[in-house]
């Protein structure tokens, strides 16, 4: 086996929710990634929609028992001595598919190798294996101490709760029961006057419907500042639920463009422009109100794209008048206004 080692770290990472285009919901899940030489180790994977079992809203007990599990101070998680890397951020049940791998001791030093998709007890690497990924060989203490830290310190404080902003209670109530549906906490008020500071810090945050005028909007963003908290402030696009779910994800995503696949979007001259650093699957959806404010969708995209930036020319049927996109992969949401 190589000598050669690799680093091991962990990072905050986002598997974003949102209210797709066919109606469905995707979950919100806030879990900590394994940080391999620098890269997350979910990108090292073919377009993959999982998380680590480090999440952030398993119960502490069950948090111990995934570290201990990594240290290999506990039994494996599956009978076949493989563990589960990444898992289905839906329901993270074995039927739906994870990805796992072989973790073992070489003296002090610990190694995973044997990466492979499996969906039952029994792992096929000749079928399902992650040729090109590991193995990895990882220095002892740095390895215990990322995972020791983890129970010490506990996983990356998380503000995946919004305050919503605005006069139009009937929206920001819709806005709201999207956003609960999918594990996103959200409260609406007029303003933030006489909220204590100890509420106002547990947002992650802030959503203003597009009728708050800019002094209550200055006024909201004030009392944040006096409560010792610094949280993005989303100005709502349009009276479009799934568009403002999407403008709320990206403003909670606080993840670093290395960490992300898909990290820009325009859309001008009849055309979108996506770029993306992994191969990811890309979904592009516009929205738009029409001239009675029925809502339309159209989904423009839903394919596999390689990493650099891709142009995308836009039907002039689904963009006309005042219409916004939102590109979606696994871990990141971005929402652009189409320019005319």
């Amino acid at each position: 086996m190589s000598a050669e080692y690799a680093t091991f770290g962990l990072a905050p990472a986002m598997r974003a929710g949102g209210v797709l285009a066919d109606g469905h919901y995707q979950v919100h899940r806030d879990f900590v990634d394994f940080v391999v030489d620098g890269c997350p180790l979910l990108l090292r994977l073919s377009d993959l929609d999982a998380v680590s079992p480090l999440a952030s809203d398993v119960p502490p007990a069950v948090l111990i028992a995934q570290v201990r599990s990594l240290l290999l101070e506990a039994e494996p998680p599956l009978r076949s001595g493989r563990h589960i890397v990444y898992a289905c951020p839906e329901c993270e049940d074995l039927g739906c598919g994870a990805v796992t791998a072989v973790i073992e001791r070489d003296g002090e030093d610990f190694v995973w190798r044997d990466f492979a998709w499996q969906t039952d007890e029994h792992a096929d690497l000749e079928l399902n294996g992650y040729r090109g990924v590991g193995p990895f060989r990882f220095r002892g203490a740095e390895y215990r101490t990322a995972l020791t830290a983890l129970l010490d310190e506990g996983p990356p404080a998380v503000r995946n709760r919004v305050l919503l902003i605005g006069p139009r209670v009937a929206l920001l109530a819709r806005l709201a029961a999207a956003l609960r549906t999918i594990g996103v906490g959200a409260d609406i008020a007029r303003d933030a006057d006489g909220v204590p500071a100890d509420e106002l810090r547990s947002y992650g945050a802030v959503v203003f419907g597009r009728s708050v005028p800019a002094p209550e909007r200055a006024a909201v963003r004030r009392a944040f500042e006096a409560a010792g908290t610094d949280v993005p402030c989303v100005d709502g696009l349009a009276p479009i639920v799934p568009l403002l779910v999407a403008q709320t994800q990206h403003a909670l995503d606080r993840g670093r463009d290395a960490q992300r696949r898909l990290t820009a979007l325009t859309a001008t001259d009849g055309a979108a422009d996506i770029e993306v650093t992994a191969a990811c699957r890309v979904r592009l959806t516009a929205y738009r109100l029409d001239r009675l404010s029925r809502l339309r969708t159209r989904e423009l995209l839903d394919t596999v794209l390689e990493p650099g930036r891709h142009r995308v020319p836009l039907d002039a049927e689904a963009v006309r008048g005042g219409s916004y996109l939102v590109a979606r992969t696994t871990g990141t949401v971005l929402v652009t206004a189409v320019g005319r």
